[in-house]
């Protein structure tokens, strides 16, 4: 790589670092960046998977007060992600490079729709619980901890907007704050990214120079990320994640 393109990849890992801690797709940066400073596609995948560990862990970081009290819930969805993001990483490994072209717009898309609706299917799920006089499972229930375990395979395989499926999937169906499941999401990401960088590192190749820079960014750009994210009202959080979402699925059809 020139001096330009190292910068180009370290200000991309900056970036992504700050977006996925705020909503996700942090991937949809700079992944591109990799693939135009000469890598080949699984190479930079999987370069970019291992790069983009440290800012996962300091968006987490930087969310540490939010995850008080959340420990159990953790530790049950910390496991389903470990689980999938394994799968999903064997998936990488022996399916062609196009297997989920068609699929991943769509489920952004079902996401992005469950996003907006959240509020209102919420307060009728609620509503239905009450009349039930049934309380809200405190984790999910099975049907979260299926979803997320979708969902971290898909992280495990690309991670494109993994953390708008996150955040669909619990702002839904947990009776919680959304900058709170917002930090519970980026615990997983963290579980996520590096389970999959451990398996990448003894099956893949990778870039170590690209590693590196994109690390450098994106632990740079997670506490940027969690400082711009916690003080965004959930009404304005969730307009953000909707125009991600959007963006993301733009970029994986017009590729």
């Amino acid at each position: 790589m020139s001096i330009w393109e190292m910068a180009a990849v370290c200000v991309a890992g900056i970036w992504a670092g700050a977006i996925n801690t705020v909503v996700g797709s942090g991937t949809l940066i700079t992944f591109p960046v990799l693939l135009a400073v000469g890598l080949p596609p699984v190479t930079a995948n999987v370069s970019n998977a291992l790069g983009l560990v440290p800012g996962s862990v300091s968006g987490a970081i930087g969310y540490r007060r939010e995850l008080k009290g959340q420990r159990a819930r953790i530790l049950r969805l910390g496991a389903v992600a470990l689980v999938g993001s394994l799968a999903g990483a064997a998936l990488l490994i022996t399916l062609p490079p196009g297997a989920f072209e068609l699929i991943v717009p769509a489920l952004i898309a079902v996401a992005l729709v469950l996003v907006v609706l959240q509020p209102r299917l919420s307060r009728a799920m609620q509503r239905r619980r009450e009349q039930k006089d049934r309380r809200p499972p405190a984790h999910g229930g099975p049907t979260l901890l299926g979803g997320m375990g979708v969902a971290s395979a898909y992280g495990g395989y690309f991670g494109a907007a993994q953390g708008v499926i996150y955040l669909a999937l619990m702002g839904l169906l947990l009776p919680d704050d959304l900058q709170r499941i917002n930090a519970v999401k980026n615990v997983l990401s963290a579980v996520v990214n590096g389970v999959a960088a451990v398996f990448f590192l003894f099956v893949a190749e990778f870039h170590w120079t690209a590693v590196l820079l994109i690390a450098v960014g994106s632990t740079v750009g997670g506490q940027l990320g969690a400082r711009i994210g916690r003080r965004l009202p959930p009404t304005v959080l969730r307009g953000v994640i909707v125009a991600v979402g959007l963006a993301a699925i733009i970029q994986l059809l017009l590729n």
